[in-house]
Formats: C-alpha cells, sequence, structure tokens
C-alpha cells in the first residue's frame, strides 16, 4: 500500500543498497527473500515530532514502525555538534529543526535549557530560579544574535526553525517576527508550540506567518488547541484555503507530558493549561498532585503527564483531513515516559482503522508517510525519496499485520513496544525482523535540509 501513488495490490518489491531498485507485478529473484504474504508492506513511518532521539528511544519507536524520527519542535542548537554526536548510534534517519529555544539561552548565556527533549537535555533547576532565556524578553542586541544563530542553524543542516513559544514566555511577538521572517528568507516552515492553549495563540502564529510569508507547522494541535480545537482546525482550513503554507499534526492520545520545571508552570498555568493539580500526575509514580506535592516535585524538577484533552477533540483532530500524525515522544527516563513514544502509529492502525473504522487504512498510511514526507521534501532533497515505494526510494519499509497490530503501551507501563509489526527495514537494512529487534543495526541517516540561499 503506498498512498503517494494510491497503489493497493499484491507487488514485489526488489532492493538493491539502500534503495528500491523495482516494484513488479511478477515474482522477483535475490540474494535474501521475506515472505510478505499475509502482511501490509508500506513505506516506513515519518515522525516529525520525535523526542526521544536516544538509540533506545529509537529502538522502542523501530516496533512502532517509524523508520524516521525527527524532532522538529524543540529542534537542537550548535545543529552542526548534534548531527555529529548523532552518528553511527541511530537506528532510524534522524534530525531537528534549529531550534529557538536553546538558541536563545545561548545568547542569553544562561546555560540552562528549561523545557524538553532529548536534544536539549534539561539539568534541575530551583524553583524561581528559571533562567533569563525563558522569562525575560530580548535586547536589540541579543535579537540579532538570535537571528544570526537560527541563520547558522539552518546553514547547518537544520530543518527549518522550532519554536516552543509556551516555554519561552519572554519571547515577544516581535521577537517572534523577526525570526519567522528569518525561515521565510530561507524558504524553510517554522514548527511552533504555541504561546498558550487554545485558538487565540493559534491565530498569533498565523498573522505573524502571513505577514511575513512563512510557511508554518503548528505541532500537536489537538493538545494546543484543548477545547478549542473545532475553531483551531477550522482556522487553519481557512488560512490554507487563502493562500498560507500551513500544516498541522496531531497524536492519539488525551494527555501530554513534559517537565514540571519548565516555564510553563508559571504562575497562572491552571488557567493556561485549563486543568488543576489533580489533572497533573508525576511520571515517576502516577500519583496525581496537590498543592503540596507540586511545589516539593517541582523545585525538585522531573517529567509529569497532564491529562487535558477530551477523547472527542482528539479523535476529530486525527480524523481530520490533511493533519498528520506525529508522536511527540518524549524520553524515556528510569522507565517513566508517554505511551505515545512506544505506540502512536500502532494505536491509529489498530485502535482508528481497524476497531473503530474511523480512518480508511489508506488514508492512515497517508498521514504517517507521504504527508510528512512532502511538508519537508520542498528543501530537503532526502525526504523526495522517502514516505513513498517507487523505484529509487529509500528502502524505508514498514510491514505490519492488519488484523493484529495494535499498542500496548499504557500511562503506567508506557515503554512497553506495539504488536503486530513484524518487519521494519531503514535504509535496505532489517531494524526489526520477524518480530525481533536486530541488535547492533544503525542504518539511520542524518536528514538535513538543503543549504538555501536567502531570497
Amino acid at each position: 500500500m503506498d498512498p503517494a501513488s494510491s497503489t493497493d495490490a499484491v507487488r514485489h518489491i526488489g532492493i538493491t543498497g539502500d534503495s528500491i531498485a523495482i516494484v513488479s507485478a511478477e515474482p522477483l529473484v535475490g540474494r535474501d527473500t521475506l515472505d510478505a504474504a499475509g502482511l501490509v508492506v508500506s513505506p516506513g513511518f515519518i515522525d516529525l515530532h520525535a523526542h526521544g532521539q536516544t538509540t533506545s528511544d529509537m529502538q522502542i519507536q523501530a516496533r512502532d514502525g517509524v523508520t524516521t524520527a525527527l524532532d522538529m519542535e524543540a529542534g537542537a542548537w550548535p545543529v552542526a555538534s548534534w548531527y555529529l554526536s548523532m552518528e553511527g548510534k541511530a537506528p532510524l534517519n534522524f534530525g531537528a529543526s534549529a531550534g529557538h529555544r536553546p538558541a536563545r539561552f545561548g545568547v542569553f548565556h544562561a546555560g540552562v535549557e528549561v523545557g524538553h527533549g532529548a536534544t536539549n537535555p534539561a539539568p534541575i533547576v530551583a524553583l524561581g530560579a528559571a533562567p533569563a532565556g525563558a522569562n525575560q524578553s530580548a535586547s536589540e542586541l541579543q535579537l540579532s544574535a538570535l537571528e544570526a544563530a537560527l541563520t547558522q542553524g539552518l546553514a547547518e543542516g537544520g530543518l527549518g526553525l522550532g519554536f516552543g513559544i509556551n516555554y519561552s514566555p519572554g519571547a515577544t511577538r516581535e521577537e517572534i517576527e523577526r525570526l519567522f521572517a528569518v525561515a521565510a528568507r530561507h524558504q524553510v516552515p517554522v514548527f511552533v508550540h504555541t504561546r498558550a492553549f487554545g485558538v487565540a495563540p493559534i491565530r498569533e502564529v498565523v498573522e505573524i506567518a502571513a505577514k511575513v510569508r512563512a510557511s508554518l507547522h503548528v505541532v500537536h494541535v489537538n493538545s494546543s488547541s484543548l477545547g478549542d480545537l473545532p475553531l483551531s482546525l477550522a482556522l487553519l482550513d481557512s488560512a490554507r484555503a487563502a493562500g498560507l503554507d500551513v500544516t498541522t499534526e496531531a497524536y492519539p492520545y488525551t494527555a501530554g507530558s513534559t517537565r514540571l520545571e519548565s516555564a510553563m508552570f508559571n504562575p497562572g498555568w491552571q488557567d493556561n493549561l485549563r486543568v488543576d493539580y489533580g489533572d497533573v500526575a508525576w511520571a515517576l509514580t502516577g500519583e496525581r498532585l496537590t498543592p503540596a506535592s507540586f511545589a516539593r516535585y517541582r523545585k525538585q524538577g522531573g517529567w509529569v503527564v497532564i491529562h487535558m484533552m477530551q477523547q472527542e477533540n482528539v479523535d476529530r483532530a486525527i480524523t481530520h483531513p490533511g493533519v498528520i500524525v506525529a508522536s511527540d515522544g518524549v524520553p524515556y527516563v528510569n522507565g517513566t515516559g508517554h505511551p505515545r513514544g512506544a505506540g502512536t502509529y500502532a494505536r491509529i492502525l489498530g485502535h482508528y482503522v481497524r476497531d473503530r473504522q474511523a480512518l480508511s487504512l489508506m488514508d492512515a498510511l497517508a498521514k504517517m508517510t507521504i504527508l510528512p514526507a512532502r511538508r519537508l521534501e520542498s528543501f530537503v532533497p532526502d525526504m523526495a525519496r522517502r514516505g513513498r515505494i517507487a523505484p529509487g526510494a529509500f528502502a524505508d519499509l514498514t510491514l505490519f499485520d492488519a488484523a493484529t497490530v495494535r499498542d500496548r503501551s499504557t500511562f503506567s507501563d508506557p515503554m512497553v513496544t506495539s504488536e503486530g509489526i513484524p518487519h521494519v527495514l531503514v535504509n535496505g537494512t532489517f531494524v526489526i525482523r520477524n518480530g525481533q529487534l536486530v541488535e547492533g543495526a544503525h542504518p539511520g541517516r542524518a536528514v538535513r535540509s538543503a543549504t538555501a540561499n536567502p531570497r
């Protein structure tokens, strides 16, 4: 099944090296043959929002059918050194945007990252000691330094610009506008976690993107919108109809996750997130927080799970035409995390396609393969060869049993891997074969943008 060409047929796929050499209606003879009878052969799943960038995080995602895991929201900075640190360790293709948050902390000389993402690990900070880079506005000199830093990040191959504005409340609208303009000049998108939750912050970034003519991708529209989800989808659809290059994504869970010491939990967080203490769970134990435990754990620092969404809105986001599936999977630390890092893609196939028939299989696969590939391929040549099954495409393939595929990860046991996905190939190399992880398989390659010339 290849959504890019709408192919749904029995075919034989010949692979040479890292690429698909032939797709044939007739049997082929090869050095190594895999009998895929009874399975769906799909392009490998492309995750635009994967914070878990360690080898073990990627191995868990491979069991969920992912072949390319990119951190487009948090991003990395400096970009070149991050890519270098990943070489030879990745079971999956990897990449990151040039991140506004890490660049901002670098410019402010704060030396501390407060947010989430394996690309920018967060040390523990005392409550009330959040760095200037999160909560203070930038001077003209600092804004110029930020423009230069993110421009350099793009020159080093950053996949657009990543923004977590909610984690940097000191960033003014002027700052965001000037940095969106950097992306516009280089003809790359901005990938944005908005300033707050609801339709109004989404409207802010749509207006800025339209003003500077930047391509916009709004991350996790389900959690970013909360109860305003219908309004947000209508806003994004109308912006697209008016000619703005705008896309969005969603994950199939009703809870989010982040670090408790982050600026997202600055005073006023209950109104922002539309939750209270009892809706927030300490990931290590699962306990729901109280004012006392909130203060204690915020001082300590660590991961929380935020039960903040209604199921009907998550369903609406997942099934809305054009909405990409992306996990927002956070790193697994000491056995804690969020089930979306292990089960997002199998949950779509098992729960939404087979069990509820809320999506056709072809539409679901498009949301996982060709739609994310097309979001990037105009400025990332590598992606024009991923997300599809065709001669010349990279041999990133996910084979699953449509009758049995399902997610098994839960909020109490978030690292349990998906089942019903017996084979996964990355660049022609098996990472999962016969349901087992191939030890030592690190065929993942860096996904970088082409060097863009400002217009």
